[in-house]
């Protein structure tokens, strides 16, 4: 189900109200997503369990199940209320939460536990993962920070248009800011929402041992 409230623009005097949109995506069914897994040979490696979406990838696969919203937005802030598990160590697994349009215009959080070299320019203890939060193109950026096991967590990304109609980003993870970039685009690009779990080669140190998954217990978009 889909919940969308519009405050339509009025004037009242000299004050004006603009129309603003929010979309709320609780996982009570899938009606409003597509499938966009990979590698997966036709299998649908996600389902619905108490309400959040549950995806899962399996051990000894390059599998990528993922789904996408149908809806494409622009600038705005999107949420993702994500169960981050402990993950198999070394595993080359990603939970992601994304937005793309095409490979040279997406925006991510991957989560993962992180080669060893990440993890010990990071001094990441026992209990961390790694949190990557990427532009991959326009230009490229990748932040990697420490991030627990075993939570939710409020993954957001906050985009505002500067004055020249492009895009500025900001991550940020139970509200705080941790990451931000100016980029080279603007509204003519607009994104689909993503949900993922996926076996990826730059996470880890090896190919998965273990089987994977999060869950994501809702997604939202708010027009700014």
């Amino acid at each position: 189900m889909v919940l969308t409230i519009l405050l339509f623009s009025c004037s009242s005097g000299n004050k004006t109200t603009t129309m603003r949109i929010i979309k709320t995506y609780p996982f009570n069914d899938l009606a409003e997503w597509e499938d966009a897994s990979f590698n997966t040979n036709g299998k649908i490696n996600y389902t619905i369990e108490n309400g959040n979406l549950k995806i899962f990838s399996n051990a000894n696969t390059w599998e990528r199940p993922k789904v996408k919203t149908i809806v494409k937005f622009t600038s705005g802030t999107y949420n993702w209320r994500v169960y981050v598990p402990e993950m198999g160590i070394g595993d080359m697994t990603s939970i992601s939460a994304f937005l793309h349009d095409d490979d040279q215009h997406e925006l991510d959080f991957e989560i993962g536990y992180g080669s060893q070299t990440i993890r010990n320019q990071l001094m990441a203890q026992s209990d961390d993962l790694i949190v990557y939060m990427t532009s991959q193109a326009n230009p490229f950026q990748s932040i990697p920070k420490t991030i627990q096991r075993g939570q939710w967590y409020n993954l957001s990304l906050e985009i505002t248009l500067n004055s020249n109609g492009k895009y500025h980003v900001n991550w940020k993870i139970d509200d705080i800011t941790l990451g931000t970039l100016q980029l080279t685009y603007g509204v003519a690009t607009s994104f689909n929402i993503y949900c993922s779990v996926e076996n990826l080669q730059f996470i880890g140190d090896h190919i998965p041992n273990s089987n994977n998954y999060a869950l994501f217990d809702s997604v939202e978009f708010k027009e700014n």
